[in-house]
């Protein structure tokens, strides 16, 4: 009995060179047809590693200490672990707002925004967040567009003492808590890497903030003081969630469906493991 694993971009790479590297039994499960990440340019001993394309994961059951992987075209494996490496960016996550099915206009997520193009002219409100803010700062130049905030945009330098932010982040070794830097209330506090200009554009009401909307309409949203205005595009920059519907049946998973975990150990399921997650712990059931 080996590893077997459903990966998908460099943190599954990496598992597998560590599994290869301890002389462990393994098999990485590829849904595509190729590899993703920069495969081709990586060393021998990573384009040596044991891999099955076009063999997504479609359940994980556990028996005893035994897993069953069954991919979609109906293979089993069997294993003693498992490793989950879907990542934590592959499943954008949506949230449901008041009057959302009655708006007329066009309801986008961060990830499906290319280029301010589409946009020309049109009446854009934008969840914040970082990529908000880049998104918005981008829209600003040719359409009139707000960024609906909890709280306002706070700015955070993106260089330190010469070094990118994220260099430091890696040097101090918290990778894992990536909000850190940003303090306990990192998510409601909406502190953004400021990309150059973003304050002088803020300051400008280019883009311009405004407090969460409450609902929607049929041809816009309401904002908190009642006032209703007409909207073209809404783009929601709220993230991802993981996809981990493959692991449903394991008991690993929480009421809202994220993992159970710590540090990437699954609290409930011994031989579950997961990397490419961000590094939030959750509670035990």
């Amino acid at each position: 009995m080996g590893y077997h694993r459903h990966w998908r971009g460099q943190a599954g790479l990496a598992s597998g060179y560590y599994l290869q590297k301890n002389g462990l039994r393994f098999l990485i499960l590829e849904a595509n047809e190729q590899a993703l990440g920069s495969w081709s340019q990586y060393y021998d001993s990573l384009n040596r590693l044991p891999i099955q394309t076009n063999h997504r994961v479609e359940l994980v059951e556990k028996t005893g200490e035994i897993f069953m992987t069954r991919t979609v075209s109906g293979d089993k494996y069997l294993s003693r672990t498992v490793i989950n490496a879907t990542g934590a960016f592959h499943h954008p996550f949506m949230p449901a707002k008041k009057g959302q099915e009655e708006f007329q206009g066009n309801i986008l997520h961060s990830s499906e925004y290319r280029n301010p193009t589409p946009f020309v002219n049109q009446r854009v409100v934008v969840g914040a967040g970082n990529s908000a803010v880049q998104i918005a700062v981008e829209l600003a130049e040719v359409s009139h567009t707000s960024l609906a905030v909890r709280r306002p945009v706070r700015l955070v330098k993106q260089k330190i003492w010469g070094q990118d932010l994220h260099f430091w982040i890696r040097v101090l070794g918290i990778d894992t808590f990536p909000f850190w830097w940003f303090g306990r209330n990192a998510p409601s506090s909406k502190r953004v890497i400021d990309l150059g200009n973003y304050k002088d554009r803020l300051a400008a009401g280019k883009p311009g903030q405004r407090p969460m909307f409450i609902s929607f309409y049929n041809d816009g949203v309401i904002w908190p003081d009642g006032t209703k205005e007409r909207v073209n595009t809404v783009i929601f920059a709220t993230g991802y969630r993981p996809y981990l519907a493959h692991l449903k049946n394991t008991g690993a998973l929480s009421s809202d469906e994220g993992p159970l975990h710590r540090a990437g150990i699954s609290t409930t399921v011994p031989g579950l493991y997961y990397v490419g997650l961000e590094g939030r712990l959750r509670p035990q059931r």
